[in-house]
């Protein structure tokens, strides 16, 4: 498969065939499905035990799934009318026992969203983060608080023929992966 990352080091399967899709077939998910999905996001270290993260999702069918859509940035809705479904990624920025800000909520919140984009993907339902978005008009039709930031929108789905796309979306569903090599962002520290 195209998308199967090739690594030069030994990657867990499950990591290397995590990609991003648009074509996402009219296969429903259940609730019970998404819970699962939910579930291994709770489970995501955090600073103190913290869990800074909250999960809001909507089904396709649902008044909350177009809520949702009519956020998406332009280029992100005609993929996007085939999803499943959506899940909110929300970090919540101040610490439950005493209210001072969290320095890592953000940080941690993003590695329970890592944690929930595995647990699909071993699932067999394809994810795709989006940051194209519009952050306020989505904060303000879900009611979130100033304490409650939007970090994506992540669109779900099972995975359907890229042929079905219009460009420039089959496009970008039929090319290979690719990442920055290691020298790029990786240093090793060194004594002083």
């Amino acid at each position: 498969m195209i998308k199967h990352a090739i690594t030069k080091h030994p990657v867990l399967d499950l990591i290397k065939e995590r990609w991003s899709a648009r074509s996402f077939s009219p296969k429903e998910i259940t609730t019970e499905q998404v819970h699962t999905i939910l579930e291994a996001a709770s489970w995501a270290p955090s600073a103190n035990n913290e869990q800074p993260w909250e999960f809001q999702y909507a089904l396709k069918g649902s008044a909350g799934f177009d809520s949702i859509w009519n956020c998406l940035a332009a280029g992100n809705q005609p993929w996007n009318k085939h999803a499943a479904g959506f899940i909110v990624s929300i970090a919540r920025k101040t610490l439950s026992a005493n209210g001072n800000p969290n320095a890592n909520a953000e940080h941690d919140a993003g590695i329970a969203t890592g944690y929930l984009l595995l647990q699909a993907s071993s699932m067999g339902i394809y994810t795709h983060p989006m940051g194209g978005v519009d952050k306020v008009k989505l904060s303000n039709e879900l009611k979130l608080t100033e304490d409650e930031k939007i970090l994506c929108v992540i669109s779900f789905g099972y995975l359907d023929d890229a042929e079905k796309l219009e460009e420039p979306f089959k496009g970008r569903e039929l090319t290979a992966r690719v990442r920055k090599p290691l020298a790029e962002f990786v240093k090793l520290v060194s004594s002083y």
